[in-house]
C-alpha cells in the first residue's frame, strides 16, 4: 500500500478470542476478524483458561495471514501493532504478546500495549466520532463491572465496580442454572423474550445504598431458591417456567446497572453516556438505557454489537490513540493479568 496512511494492526487474546484488525488512521477499519472458542468452551459451562491458550495458538497465524492478504498490507507496511497485554488469562494474553513482539521485531515496527477494558472504551469512540470526553462509561462483561469516567483521552476515574461477580459472569451461572448453554447472556435474553419480567421479584443488590457499587451475589442466590422451590413441591414441580425465570432474572441485573449509571449522571454532572463490553450487546440493556436517557435528557452512546465482544479493532483504536499521545511501549514489557489504568 502507498505510504503516508498510518497502519495500525490490532492483537486481542485476553481470554477466549482470536481478533485481529488492521485500522487505517483513527478510525477507518479495513478488516477485522475473529476466531471464537465458544463451541470448544461449551461442553465445560466456561473457559478452560489452558484450552483457551492451546486454541490461540492454533488460529493466531492463520487469522494474521487472512488480514494482511485481504488488505494487500505488507508487514513492514505498519506503522504500528497494538496488543492487549491486560487485564485477561495470563496463557492467553502471553500468546498475544509474545507474538506480537516477534513480529515487531521481525518486520521493525514499533509496538504498543494495551489495556484491554480502555479497548473497549474505544469502542464506542471508533463507532461515533460525536463521542468525545468527558463521558461515562459502563463497561460490563464475564469479568468486569465498572463505571468509569473518561475526563479525556489516557484520564480515567473509576467510580465504582462490583463486590463480587462480574455482569457477565452472574449471566453466566444464571443460565448454567437453568440447564441452558454458554454464554449465558444471550441464552437468557433468548429465553426471556417469552417470558414475563415482573413472574418473579428477584432483588437488585445495593439499589438503596446511595453509592456507585454493583452486587450480583444476591439476585444469584435468589434465582437458585425460587429455582430450588418451584423443583421441590406445588404443581410446577419439576416444571420450571424458564422464560419468566429469565425474564425477571434479567431485569434485575438491567435495572441493577441503570440505577448505578443514574447515581454517577447525577453525582459528575456528566450526561454523555456510553456502555462496552460483553454485556452491552444485551438487547434489554441498550433499550433500557435509551429510554432512560431520553428521558432524563443524556447523550447516549451504544456501540455496535459486532464491537461490544473482544475485537481488534478497539485494540488498534486505543493503541493508535495512546502513541498519538507520545506513549511508548518497551520490547521488555510483558503481560499482566490484573493490569488496571484508571484511578479510584
Amino acid at each position: 500500500m502507498s505510504g503516508g496512511m498510518f497502519l495500525t494492526l490490532g492483537i486481542e487474546t485476553s481470554c477466549d478470542d482470536t481478533a485481529f484488525a488492521l485500522l487505517e488512521g483513527e478510525r477507518r477499519i479495513l478488516a477485522s476478524v475473529i476466531a471464537s472458542q465458544v463451541a470448544d468452551h461449551s461442553p465445560f459451562g466456561g473457559v478452560v483458561p489452558e484450552l483457551a491458550s492451546r486454541k490461540h495458538q492454533e488460529v493466531l497465524l492463520p487469522l494474521l495471514r487472512s488480514v494482511l492478504e485481504k488488505t494487500g498490507v505488507r508487514g513492514r507496511d505498519l506503522s504500528l501493532i497494538a496488543v492487549t497485554a491486560g487485564p485477561g488469562l495470563m496463557g492467553s494474553l502471553l500468546v498475544g504478546v509474545m507474538s506480537a513482539k516477534a513480529l515487531s521485531q521481525g518486520w521493525g515496527v514499533p509496538l504498543i500495549g494495551v489495556n484491554h477494558l480502555e479497548g473497549h472504551m474505544f469502542a464506542n469512540i471508533l463507532a461515533d466520532p460525536a463521542l468525545v470526553p468527558p463521558f461515562l462509561c459502563l463497561v460490563v462483561s464475564g469479568g468486569h463491572t465498572e463505571i468509569v469516567l473518561m475526563r479525556a483521552r489516557g484520564e480515567y476515574l473509576c467510580l465504582g465496580s462490583t463486590r463480587d461477580d462480574a455482569a457477565g459472569e452472574a449471566y453466566d451461572k444464571a443460565a448454567k442454572l437453568l440447564g441452558l448453554g454458554y454464554p449465558g447472556g444471550p441464552q437468557i435474553e433468548r429465553m426471556a423474550h417469552g417470558g414475563d419480567e415482573k413472574a418473579f421479584d428477584l432483588p437488585v443488590g445495593l439499589k438503596s445504598s446511595g453509592v456507585v457499587e454493583f452486587s450480583f451475589s444476591g439476585v444469584k442466590t435468589a434465582l437458585r431458591s425460587v429455582v430450588q422451590s418451584l423443583t421441590d413441591e406445588g404443581p410446577a414441580k419439576g416444571k420450571l417456567p424458564v422464560p419468566d425465570l429469565c425474564a425477571s432474572f434479567q431485569r434485575a441485573i438491567t435495572e441493577s446497572l441503570l440505577v448505578k449509571l443514574r447515581l454517577a449522571v447525577e453525582q459528575t454532572g456528566v450526561r454523555r453516556v456510553a456502555i462496552s463490553g460483553g454485556v452491552a450487546a444485551n438487547g434489554a440493556l441498550r433499550e433500557g438505557l435509551a429510554a432512560l436517557g431520553k428521558k432524563l435528557g443524556w447523550a447516549v452512546y451504544l456501540p455496535p454489537k459486532e464491537y461490544c465482544t473482544d475485537n481488534g479493532a478497539m485494540i488498534a483504536a486505543a493503541g493508535y490513540d495512546s502513541y498519538r499521545r507520545g506513549r511508548r511501549t518497551a520490547l521488555s514489557f510483558t503481560a499482566n493479568p490484573s493490569w488496571e489504568i484508571w484511578e479510584r
